[in-house]
């Protein structure tokens, strides 16, 4: 094996968010696929909604470690949690423990049971919803798939218990001899299942002849409100730093979930088919202070004690992405180990030390009148080693948090902040 009995190997893990997607497995592809004759996990309702509270945990925590620097953020806490909670499945000794730390699986008993539940869960929502005299459409679903290298050999356990709890088959590609037609497959199969909202994921050069596997995770959202808002006029929005710019508003009406918290204001707009997007507005010069004392429990805290209030919406339309590096982020949320070469992944493999070497993540949203889409992609890169009668009054023109939630398990499928909705 020359050099690779002492460099560790390379393996990238990826997760990609929103497209029109098939089943985890898929539709048999023309290339070889190994598949695991492990049968799908039973549903177990307890473990998603543990799962769900370790979500939250390390939603605001990668938020807050993103949200480090100036400007718009969009991310999809989500997909990453599922992204490494597949490459926690390959891991062991202090390795795993670190990962376990970082997506909280101490709050969630069983990683894998609650993300089958809460993966089975989303993808009871798509379908057509009647909403008075419309019919609106709800576009959600997610998929793993695994690409390993040709000739590799792969654990067993392994491959059953991304099969049993993620769904996720393998395809056999050529790192070796054919890596950047690897990354084109690889890049064409997210691109497919996000319409084309996540191009090139994988860069030239982040796959190489010393790649053993590639994890994607892939979610598609396209939602509508269930009210539309009125059509946008232009108006004042006051980004961050105090200097106003003119954007475009929308306006409606309606009863929605709406609560108070210190400094704040919370709201929560419905989607067609139980998901709503949660809007945190700090009041005017407070937005720092809120989002520093954000946490996962005070975020579900006021989350469950909204109730329902007629609110006088105004809300700003925008579009924007945001691309991470999330190596160091990670390693500074308490996994450093499995960035070097000490890390251990023996639960994927027995022939080579695999390490990762890097976490990359993008995420797309737009917002209009008639609904929500959203994006993400992430990749992981290993080597070896009661209402009162009068109305409340919501006018977001200031910087505000949003996160977009399944209604029923309360997963945060998205989440960001909006300093200026003028911003690509």
């Amino acid at each position: 094996m020359g050099d690779m009995a002492i460099r560790p190997a390379r393996l990238l893990v990826l997760a990609a968010l929103l497209g029109v997607l098939t089943s985890a497995c898929g539709t048999a592809a023309a290339a070889e696929e190994v598949r695991s004759s492990a049968t799908r996990a039973a549903v177990d309702v307890a473990a998603a909604k543990k799962a769900n509270a370790a979500l939250d945990a390390f939603a605001v925590e990668l938020y807050r470690k993103i949200a480090s620097k100036p400007g718009n953020v969009v991310l999809s806490p989500y997909s990453v949690a599922v992204a490494l909670a597949m490459t926690r499945a390959g891991a062991a000794g202090e390795t795993a423990r670190q990962m376990d730390a970082v997506l909280r699986a101490g709050l969630a008993g069983n990683l894998d049971a609650g993300h089958n539940a809460l993966d089975q869960a989303i993808a009871k929502r798509p379908g057509k919803y009647k909403v008075g005299d419309q019919t609106l459409d709800l576009e959600l679903a997610t998929a793993n798939r695994l690409w390993g290298q040709k000739g590799f050999s792969f654990e067993q356990a392994f491959l059953d218990r991304l099969a049993s709890s993620y769904g996720a088959g393998m395809q056999i590609v050529d790192y070796k001899t054919a890596a950047d037609a690897s990354r084109k497959t690889i890049n064409d199969w997210v691109a497919a299942r996000t319409k084309d909202r996540i191009k090139d994921l994988i860069p030239e050069g982040v796959l190489n002849a010393s790649t053993r596997l590639v994890l994607t995770n892939a979610i598609y959202l396209k939602a509508s409100w269930m009210v539309r808002f009125d059509d946008a006029v232009a108006g004042p929005f006051s980004r961050a730093n105090g200097s106003l710019v003119s954007v475009p508003l929308m306006r409606q009406s309606e009863t929605m979930r709406y609560g108070e918290g210190i400094g704040y204001q919370i709201v929560a707009i419905p989607y067609a088919g139980g998901l709503s997007m949660l809007v945190v507005v700090p009041n005017a010069g407070r937005f720092a202070t809120v989002e520093a004392a954000l946490d996962g429990a005070s975020l579900r805290t006021a989350i469950d004690a909204m109730r329902p209030r007629h609110v006088n919406l105004t809300f700003p339309k925008f579009t924007f992405r945001t691309e991470a590096s999330l190596k160091d982020t990670l390693a500074a949320m308490g996994m450093p180990l499995a960035f070097t070469d000490d890390a251990d992944f023996s639960g994927m493999t027995k022939q080579e030390r695999l390490a990762i070497a890097e976490v990359l993540h993008q995420a797309f949203i737009a917002v209009d009148e008639k609904g929500t889409e959203a994006a993400a992609a992430t990749a992981v890169v290993m080597r070896a080693t009661s209402a009162p009668a009068e109305p409340v009054e919501l006018r977001v023109d200031r910087p505000f948090m949003f996160a977009i939630q399944d209604d029923e398990t309360g997963a945060l499928l998205f989440m960001g902040r909006v300093t200026d909705p003028k911003a690509n």
